[in-house]
């Protein structure tokens, strides 16, 4: 591209955000998608948005980010890192290789799996005082940023100020939560020779107890796969898979079926209900196989089910049947839930009864995983993680997931 060329193109690019940034609804998706643009307009693989808690434990924690780093739990000292730096000093950054330079905080790659190569850093200044930074990191056809490429990261550093100051932003600083799940280098090879076929490629993430994460790609880009191995129904080719600290990657067998048995419950697009008994008889018969399991009734009862206990599947509608296998899940008491498109054969009504009900197990602190190609059902999790070719390509935080019952599609 030719520097008039870009330098339009940059200046279209301003003009968007600033519009963006005056007109949405939420800031937080106007900020989302801001940096979204800057991304995608200097060609980089990943950019984050740091705020500073100033009036807290003076830390920088990242707020907004885009690519294949999941930064949750992770923040910085104050001068901490070049982030850090910048929020201290409150002035920009142009890194050539972060890797080499004495500022860079390089446990970020360790715990992330991500290469951080060349940087551009830039603070968020208000009328009175730095309060973050918007890094951009790593050109992805390995050039080093220019001129143009800092200025629109300034812009959008200073129009993102100027809205934060306008029209206020919880920044919710919170204390992190534990990692139940982590995943690091994973990867997933299905054949072998001519046939071979790798479809994870690489995949590094936690998920935090007691959270809603939805997880979304096209088909075939590993997100079902993902979860078949959280899931402890397939295993991982290399890498490492850790259930609240214990080591899965290599797990045999009898391992596996106890983890699943008492730590899991599934919920699928396909009920896979037993015909020939009732809903109270299919929960009887997964609670039987459980330690500890939850009353079949009372988990009939958590779904609005109870008065269909003695109802037979080919009974029910498939909005019940689905209620019905969520309560299958309940009944075991399991530290995490998996739901692999639980939506995708029912009408829009009866999907959001179905959120509804799964609304409530979040609210119980049960952790919940769900692939779905609904990008609608995604405002609903604390977390949306974007799947491409077999890595995690974009986290999403959402600090006020929005309740079933706003979704439309």
């Amino acid at each position: 591209m030719n520097e008039q060329k870009m330098k339009i193109e940059y200046t279209q690019v301003v003009w968007e955000i600033t519009a963006l940034l005056q007109k949405a609804e939420s800031l937080e998706e106007a900020l989302r998608e801001s940096l979204g643009q800057v991304v995608k307009a200097v060609g980089a693989e990943a950019g984050t948005i740091w705020f500073y808690n100033a009036s807290g434990d003076k830390r920088i924690y990242p707020s907004f980010w885009i690519g294949g780093a999941d930064l949750t739990g992770l923040s910085l000292a104050f001068g901490e890192g070049i982030a850090g730096t910048v929020v201290k000093e409150g002035k920009p950054t142009v890194v050539k290789d972060c890797q080499k330079d004495d500022r860079w905080a390089e446990r970020f790659d360790q715990v992330t799996g991500f290469e951080t190569k060349s940087m551009v850093c830039v603070p968020l200044i208000n009328k009175y005082e730095v309060i973050g930074c918007i890094q951009i990191i790593n050109k992805k056809d390995g050039s080093l940023y220019n001129d143009d490429d800092i200025s629109l990261c300034e812009n959008l550093a200073m129009l993102t100020a100027i809205a934060v100051d306008g029209r206020g932003l919880n920044l919710g600083f919170t204390e992190s939560k534990k990692a139940i799940i982590s995943l690091r280098d994973v990867t997933k090879t299905f054949g072998t020779g001519e046939n071979k076929l790798q479809v994870l490629k690489g995949v590094n993430l936690d998920v935090c107890e007691g959270e809603f994460l939805v997880i979304l790609g096209e088909s075939g880009c590993g997100k079902s796969t993902m979860l078949n191995i959280i899931g402890g129904m397939d295993q991982l080719s290399t890498g490492t898979f850790l259930f609240d600290g214990k080591d899965y990657s290599k797990a045999d067998e009898k391992t596996l079926t106890e983890y699943r048995r008492h730590s899991v419950g599934f919920i699928f697009q396909a009920y896979n209900l037993m015909p020939t008994l009732t809903a109270e008889e299919n929960l009887e018969f997964i609670g039987e196989l459980c330690e500890n399991s939850m009353d079949a009734s009372e988990a009939l009862e958590r779904v609005g089910l109870a008065q269909r206990k003695e109802n037979y599947p080919a009974q029910m509608s498939g909005g019940q049947q689905q209620r019905v296998s969520i309560a299958r899940a309940l009944v075991k008491k399991p530290r995490i839930i998996l739901a692999d498109e639980p939506t995708a054969a029912l009408d829009y009504e009866t999907s959001i009864e179905v959120l509804t009900v799964l609304e409530e197990v979040i609210k119980s602190g049960t952790t919940l995983l769900m692939v779905t190609h609904n990008e609608e059902i995604a405002k609903m999790a604390n977390r949306v993680i974007r799947m491409k070719g077999g890595v995690v390509a974009e986290v999403i935080v959402n600090r006020h997931p929005a309740s079933a019952k706003e979704l439309v599609w």
